[in-house]
Formats: C-alpha cells, sequence, structure tokens
C-alpha cells in the first residue's frame, strides 16, 4: 500500500499547486476587472464633464456671435440711413439747381434774342462805317485787310524771330555747356598712340650690292617676289633703299617682312623665296587673329567670331589717312563708352558698336557696296544685336540712327579722328576744302567776302549790312551751315560765324 500513497502523492501535489494557481489567476482578474471598471466610470465622469464644459463654451460663443452679427447690423443700418439721408439731400440739392438752371435758360433765351437783334444792327452799321472807310481810305476792304494781315505778319515774324534767337542762345549754352563737360571729362581719360603709317613701305638694304641679289638673273628674283606677293618693288637709284609698293597693306606687310628674312639669310633664290613668303603669309595671318584678340581683351568684348576677329585684325595693317585703322576702332570703342557711362546708356553696347563701325574695311569681299554696308551685312550674319548693327550703318549717315548708342559712336568717331595729329591730309585736298567752303559761302545772297580759317574748322563771313539785317544774318547762317552739311564731307564740325557792320565817315571840315 505504500507504493500506492508514493504514486497518487506527486498527482495530489500537483493538483493541489494547480488549484492554487488558479484561484491566484482567478483572484487577479477578478481584481483587474474591478480596476477596468473604475477606470471606465472614471472616464465616463470626466467625459461627461468635458461635454459639460464644451457645450457651454459653444454656447458662450453662440452668444458672442448673436451679439457681435446684432451689433454688425445695427451699424450697417445706422450706415445705410446716413446713405438715405445724404442721397435725399442730394436729391432735394438736384432739384433746386435743376430749378435754378431752368431760370437761366429762359434768361439766356431773352438775352441771345437781344443779342442777335443788337447783332443785326451792329452789322447794319459796321456795312456803313465800312463804306464810309473804303470811300475815305480810298481802298477796299480786301485791300485794307492785305495790308493789315502783311504788317501783323512782319510784326510777328519779327517776334517770333527774337523768341527763337533767345532759346537758341539759351539752349545752345547750356547743351554746350553739358556737351563740353562731357566731351572733356572723356577726353582727359583718353590715352592712346597717334601712330602715322604710309602706302608704301621701304626696306633698309645692308649694302647696294644687294639689290642685284634681289634682283636676281634676268630678274627672275624679284618677279618671284612680286608674283608670290602682289606687290611692285621698286629698285631705283636711292642708296641702300629698296621701296614696296601695294595698295593692300597686308600684302605689303608680307612682301617687307619677306624681304627682310631674305636679306638677312642671304639665300635669294626662287624656291627660297616662296618658302619664306609662305612661312611669312601664316606668320601675319597668326599675327592678324592675334591683333584681332588683343583688341577684344584690352576692351573686354567677348562673344565675337573668328571671322570678325581676323577682320579686326585686318584693320591693324591699314591706315585712314595716316591713321591706324584698328587703333582708331579701338579709340572710339574707349570714347563711345566713356560717353555712355557719363550720360547713362548701355555702356557695352556702345562700345561693340563702336568698335565694329569700322570692320567692313577689314572684310575681303569683291562686293561695291561701301564699308558700313559691307560691316552691317556681317554683324547681321553673326546676329549682332540690331542696334550695333544700326551703329555700323549709321555712322557716316548712310541709314538713320536708331538709338542713342548709334550717335555716340558718330560723336566718338568724329572725336577720333578729328582731334590734333590723329590725320594727315595732302595739301591739294586741304585748299580744295577750303576752297569749297568759301565757295558755298560766296553763293549766297549779301555775302560779300568769305574766309576758311582754323584749318578749315571755321568760315567768317562778312554780309552787306544794307542787303542783309540782324535777323536775317540768323537765317543766313543756319542755310550755309545746312548747304555746306549736304555738299561737302568733313571731319568733326564747322563753325559758321557772320560778321554785319555798319560803317559811317564823315569829315570835319
Amino acid at each position: 500500500m505504500a507504493w500506492i500513497f508514493w504514486i497518487i502523492l506527486p498527482f495530489a501535489g500537483f493538483s493541489l499547486g494547480w488549484i492554487i494557481r488558479w484561484l491566484y489567476a482567478r483572484f487577479q482578474l477578478t481584481a483587474s476587472e474591478q480596476r477596468a471598471e473604475r477606470i471606465k466610470q472614471d472616464a465616463i465622469k470626466e467625459a461627461e464633464a468635458k461635454k459639460k464644459e464644451i457645450l457651454l463654451e459653444a454656447k458662450e460663443q453662440v452668444i458672442r456671435d448673436k451679439n457681435q452679427q446684432e451689433r454688425e447690423t445695427r451699424e450697417r443700418r445706422a450706415e445705410l440711413q446716413r446713405y438715405e439721408r445724404r442721397v435725399t439731400q442730394k436729391e432735394e440739392s438736384i432739384d433746386k439747381k435743376t430749378a435754378q438752371i431752368e431760370k437761366t435758360e429762359e434768361l439766356l433765351a431773352e438775352k441771345e434774342k437781344a443779342c442777335q437783334e443788337r447783332e443785326g444792327a451792329l452789322d447794319k452799321e459796321e456795312e456803313r462805317y465800312r463804306a464810309e472807310l473804303e470811300r475815305i481810305s480810298g481802298l477796299s476792304a480786301e485791300q485794307a485787310k492785305a495790308l493789315i494781315i502783311q504788317d501783323l505778319e512782319n510784326e510777328a515774324k519779327h517776334d517770333a524771330q527774337g523768341l527763337i534767337n533767345k532759346i537758341e542762345q539759351e539752349a545752345t549754352l547750356a547743351g554746350e555747356k553739358k556737351a563740353r563737360d562731357i566731351l572733356v571729362a572723356t577726353i582727359q581719360r583718353l590715352a592712346t598712340e597717334v601712330t602715322g603709317e604710309v602706302t608704301v613701305a621701304t626696306v633698309t638694304l645692308p649694302n647696294d650690292e644687294m639689290k642685284g641679289r634681289i634682283i636676281g638673273r634676268e630678274g627672275r628674283n624679284i618677279r618671284t617676289l612680286e608674283t608670290l606677293t602682289g606687290v611692285d618693288i621698286i629698285i631705283d637709284d636711292t642708296p641702300e633703299a629698296v621701296v614696296i609698293s601695294c595698295f593692300d597693306p597686308v600684302r605689303r606687310e608680307i612682301a617687307k617682312v619677306s624681304l627682310e628674312r631674305l636679306i638677312t639669310d642671304g639665300r635669294i633664290h626662287p624656291a627660297r623665296i616662296e618658302e619664306i613668303v609662305t612661312k611669312v603669309t601664316k606668320d601675319i595671318s597668326q599675327k592678324i587673329f592675334e591683333e584681332g584678340e588683343k583688341v577684344l581683351f584690352d576692351l573686354g568684348i567677348h562673344n565675337i567670331k573668328q571671322d570678325a576677329i581676323r577682320a579686326l585684325g585686318r584693320l591693324y595693317f591699314r591706315t585712314s589717312y595716316g591713321q591706324n585703322v584698328l587703333y582708331h576702332s579701338k579709340e572710339v570703342a574707349v570714347i563711345a563708352g566713356m560717353l555712355a557711362a557719363e550720360i547713362g546708356c548701355n555702356r557695352e553696347l556702345a562700345k561693340r558698336s563702336a568698335l565694329l563701325h569700322d570692320i567692313g574695311k577689314g572684310v575681303e569681299s569683291d562686293s561695291d557696296l561701301n564699308h558700313a554696308e559691307i560691316g552691317m551685312d556681317m554683324a547681321r550674319k553673326m546676329g549682332e544685336d540690331p542696334r550695333v548693327i544700326n551703329g555700323i550703318g549709321s555712322h557716316h549717315n548712310d541709314i538713320e540712327p536708331s538709338c542713342i548708342e548709334s550717335v555716340l559712336v558718330q560723336i566718338a568717331d568724329a572725336i577720333s579722328a578729328a582731334r590734333p595729329g590723329a590725320r594727315r591730309e595732302t595739301l591739294d585736298n586741304y585748299v580744295k576744302r577750303l576752297e569749297n567752303l568759301e565757295g558755298i559761302a560766296v553763293g549766297f545772297t549779301g555775302v560779300d567776302k568769305a574766309f576758311a580759317i582754323q584749318a578749315g574748322r571755321e568760315l567768317r563771313i562778312i554780309v552787306n549790312s544794307d542787303t542783309v539785317n540782324d535777323d536775317q544774318s540768323k537765317d543766313l547762317a543756319k542755310d550755309i551751315a545746312k548747304k555746306i552739311e549736304t555738299d561737302l564731307r568733313y571731319p568733326g564740325r564747322i563753325k559758321v560765324t557772320i560778321i554785319r557792320e555798319t560803317r559811317i565817315t564823315e569829315y570835319a571840315r
């Protein structure tokens, strides 16, 4: 029986433990349910309190909104009442004014009737007076009217001319002062070199024996050099010098450099000449591109195509009245940029237009167009701004300037070309220009003498004081200036001065 006890004892212990654990779990579950119930009751109470609080706040908000709406309604009602009172007052005022206008119209109608009757009487009286005046003066009404109109016209012209002269003098003084300040400020800041080039180049020889070597056997060397470079080589009695002549400055430069290298090398024969000319041509082509790039770099101008850079570089070998065209274009760009900065317009656009204004001179073209038109076509193909194209085409007034930058290009071009020492002029052309100036002035009625002075910068005219009065002198000066602008081409500007004097001589005996 003992062994049965030991077998049942573990099962009894296990059953007792499970029962205890089940009772403990049941106790915990009951406690949790009670705690959960308390939490639920507390939450319900808190929710009801919150609900009451929210309802209370909502009621208060509704009351506040209702009070606000009632207050706004009262204010609008009061404002409407004020508007109604104003409208009523205005209607009353309009009614009163309408009544006054009706009374005034009646009075005006009566006055108009009286005026018509008075006008009829005055017309009859005027006819009587006109007939009497015609009888006394011996002139008809039309003749008298023409005399009066002529007198009034002369008097009006005199007064108008005086007023015009006064306005022009004031405007001229103010404009000249402002323009002088701008130009002086620009010129004072300008520091460019003045260069002089000629259409022929001279190559110095170490001795006169070198002339024979340049000519070669039966002239083959000189013919080869002239054929390859397209120049004329003049060998005369001038000691130790050879003259190279060519209208194309680039070909002239190639020939000059090639001849100098041949003289330095000493080997002068057709094969060597061809080799040297080919090499120099490449060097000059590279120099042309470098000169164009250098100017663009100095001016800070970008986005220029290679064809335009080469055209600019070719201007380095071209001159106009002794002035290097590339340096002239650079100088014009600098001046235009300064002027643009002074007056507050587009500085970069003015510089770009000024630099490219003579680019047509550097374009190799067989066209019969002038350099301004060629430059416009090139700029248009490069996609330049229309204002740049206009500045190129209008710098010699071939077309009308369309913007202030184009006018600045004209001014800068004139400053660069006309300043002292910039250009040279042959004596024949100089004398011819002065004669043309004087001839234009002498061709006008009332001009006794004309003198071109200050190298053609001023034209002084002496008029007959009996034929031309003071007012006519002003018109005469304008007419002569316009004639000069129309008939002559000249750099800068020409001052026209009219001198009129009345000289009376009497002798005391």
